[in-house]
Order: structure tokens, then C-alpha cells, then sequence
């Protein structure tokens, strides 16, 4: 895989960079709610402007199901990558169009552009290879060389990220190259104790990575709704809490592998409870009571791990030499809810351990609940890439970087 600092021995002056990154990054209106994904690709920005390249920056932005929708513009962020640059960024308001054709040829050596939202074409996330493939040819058409550095959609076989680089010379930006380098730590020779924190809503989309880090962790601890189905799969009641009921017996499973293959699994003791799901716009408070994990009301939701798990998780956390986290413990964006994320947050920055934080909402929480970015081994701009490559896929977007 080449990769950026090769490719700018090679001379990237006068010529076009087409710069996949991802800048999906979460909106209120148009307002950008956190930047971290703009600033995780603006050193491959302004390394590649400052050797003169004209940068042709694309990006995709929620799902606007292959047609333009103003709620999912690119634009915001524009202005946003504009400002963190000290410069002026021109905007395309198509992918292939006219705006998009006249802003690139526009551009000066050392100029950077963004182009509208690539999956306000269906051909971006065709399953159709010919379709992919003919939007591919019309971006190829703005470019003369690719960098792939929007490490959260490698695990997409979308047209800008596998499609694109097979018809352009391509290399790896600097984001891709320390993402993978990181994650190789977690299966290349790791060291032990390895600790894995698994949150989030759903069991459903931990099951895979669950199934693999059976045979390569030695502690997993559980947070998020995904922790009400690890209750019940132990005969405990769970109230109205999220359930993925049908996952119950494969969550079974998995506890009885652990055991047989001395696996530390760590369930809550203790939850947060309430009557019903916060208000999250108002922040109203919800006024939630503490209960022991095998002694839910059967009326209650729950919607944070507890104070006693929080010092629990801690104390499993004190030792470890690598830990991987991805998920909050609870519906952190309610003040009620942030402190079982934020304890683990905090337990993590304790750890000397070399410390990972997974992506997507994990990520969001570190820098929503005020914590250092710095305080961390490494902060992922990709959720699902990150545990699609510790299940030991092949991503799309990776394999299509290499020559």
C-alpha cells in the first residue's frame, strides 16, 4: 500500500487529489455538533496543499438514499474545513455535475475544494458493479490521483472508495495508515492484559467482533442496552429496557465459551433505572434510581450502568496493557445517564494502559463529557471499520488501496 508521504516524493504539484475522506460527521440543522472527523483528515489536506496539489476533497453525509437533500449537504462542513485551514475552500453543490466540473478546474495549485455529497448519487452505494462503476468514471474524470483517507467507510463497497482508486494512481492518506497501524496493535501481538469494553444499543452489531476476541481477549466488559440481553440471557429481568430477545441464546453461548476458555465476562451489577426514555432535546431531568442488575422492576428501563459497576469496571481496568472500547455505557447525551460513560472514560485515561476508543459514539462522548483527545493511545473515526477489521474481515476500501 503506498502511502501519502511516497506519493508526495513522487511530486503532487499541478496535478488534481482526489481525497476520499469522511466528514459524516453529526449535524443539529446546520450546525456541526463535533468536528473530529474534519480534523482527523486536515493534515492529509494541507500536506497534500502544500505541495502544491490541487485537493479535490469528497465525502459522504448520513444517507440521503441516492438523490440531493438539503439536510445532508456538505456545506456546513466546507466552511468548517475552511476555517480549521486559515483559508478560503471552494464548494461544488454536484459530485459530477457543472458546479463540480467548474470549481475543480478553478482551483490553483496549493487550493483545496469540496464537492457536494457523493451519496446524493445512486451509484455511489449501487450493489450494481456497472452503476458503481459509471460513477466512478465521472469522478475519475475530476482527478489525476486518489488518497484514500475516510478510514469509516473502508468497510463499505461503495464507488469512491473501491471503485474510484482502481481507475486512478491511489495511496493511503496519513489517517488510514495510523488507523490500521493502531489496530494491528489489537491483533498483531498484543499485549496482555487485553481488555475489550463493548456498549452501544444493539448486541446484534457486537456479535461478530464478540465471536473473535473470545479467542484473543482476556476480559470483556459489557455496558449500553446491549448489557439488557447479557441480563437476561442470565435469567435476570431486564423491565422495558432494550432487548434483542432472539440473540438471548446465541449471548448463551457466548457466556459459556467465555467460561471454558477463561474469559473474563463482566456484567453490570448495578443499573439506572426509570419509568421511561429521557427527553433528550429538553434535558429534562428524569430523576433515575439505582438497582441491583438481577433486581430490575419489571415497569423500568434501564439506562446507564450504575455507580458499583462504574468502580467495578475500573478496578478490571487498572491492570490491562491494551484496552479497545467501543460504546458508550448509557444514554450519555442525558445528563442523568453520562456518568456510567463517564467513569469508564475517566478509568480509561487511569489505565496505563495503551488505550483505543472505537469510534462513532465512544468518540463523540469523549469529547462531548470534555475530555483530552490526548489522554488516549488513539481515537478511531471509524466504528463499524474498527470492528469489521477485529472480526478479521477484509475491508473493501483497504484491499482496493493496495498495489
Amino acid at each position: 500500500m503506498k502511502t501519502i508521504d511516497e506519493l508526495l516524493a513522487e511530486g503532487v504539484a499541478g496535478k488534481r487529489v482526489f481525497v476520499r475522506a469522511d466528514l459524516n460527521v453529526p449535524l443539529d440543522g446546520t450546525t456541526i455538533t463535533d468536528d473530529g472527523r474534519i480534523r482527523a483528515v486536515q493534515p492529509t489536506i494541507e500536506k497534500l496543499a502544500a505541495a502544491g496539489a490541487k485537493v479535490v476533497v469528497a465525502s459522504h453525509l448520513g444517507r440521503p438514499k441516492g438523490v440531493p437533500d438539503p439536510a445532508f449537504s456538505l456545506a456546513p462542513v466546507a466552511a468548517r474545513l475552511g476555517e480549521l485551514l486559515a483559508t478560503d475552500v471552494a464548494f461544488a453543490t454536484d459530485t459530477i455535475g457543472e458546479s463540480a466540473t467548474a470549481v475543480v478546474a478553478g482551483l490553483a495549485d496549493g487550493q483545496v475544494a469540496v464537492i457536494e455529497n457523493l451519496r446524493f448519487n445512486a451509484g455511489e452505494t449501487s450493489k450494481d458493479d456497472a452503476e458503481r462503476g459509471a460513477f466512478a468514471d465521472r469522478l475519475a474524470e475530476l482527478a489525476d490521483v486518489y488518497v484514500g483517507d475516510g478510514f469509516g467507510a473502508v468497510h463499505r463497497k461503495h464507488a469512491s472508495v473501491v471503485d474510484l482508486p482502481a481507475r486512478l494512481p491511489h495511496a493511503a492518506g496519513g489517517l488510514i495508515a495510523t488507523e490500521v497501524g493502531v489496530l494491528k496493535k489489537l491483533t498483531d501481538d498484543v499485549e496482555r492484559p487485553y481488555v475489550v469494553v463493548l456498549g452501544g444499543a444493539k448486541v446484534s452489531d457486537k456479535l461478530g467482533v464478540i465471536d473473535h476476541l473470545l479467542e484473543r481477549a482476556d476480559r470483556i466488559l459489557i455496558g449500553g442496552g446491549m448489557m439488557f440481553t447479557f441480563l437476561k440471557a442470565q435469567g435476570h429481568e431486564v423491565g422495558t429496557s432494550l432487548l434483542q430477545a432472539d440473540q438471548v441464546p446465541k449471548v448463551q453461548e457466548y457466556l459459556e465459551r467465555a467460561k471454558a476458555k477463561g474469559v473474563e465476562f463482566v456484567l453490570p451489577v448495578d443499573v439506572l433505572v426509570a419509568p421511561a426514555f429521557p427527553d433528550l432535546k429538553t434535558k429534562a431531568p428524569a430523576h433515575p434510581a439505582t438497582v441491583a442488575a438481577d433486581a430490575m422492576p419489571a415497569g423500568q428501563m434501564g439506562l446507564d450502568i450504575g455507580p458499583e459497576t462504574s468502580r467495578l469496571y475500573a478496578s478490571k481496568l487498572a491492570d490491562a496493557a491494551t484496552v479497545f472500547w467501543n460504546g458508550p455505557m448509557g444514554v450519555f447525551e442525558h445528563p442523568d445517564y453520562a456518568d456510567g460513560t463517564r467513569a469508564l472514560t475517566q478509568a480509561l485515561i487511569d489505565s496505563p494502559a495503551f488505550t483505543v476508543v472505537g469510534g462513532g459514539d465512544s468518540a463523540a462522548a469523549v469529547r462531548i463529557l470534555g475530555f483530552d483527545e490526548n489522554a488516549f493511545g488513539h481515537i478511531s473515526t471509524g466504528g463499524g471499520a474498527s470492528l469489521e477489521y477485529l472480526e478479521g474481515k477484509t475491508l473493501p476500501g483497504l484491499a482496493a488501496l493496495e498495489d
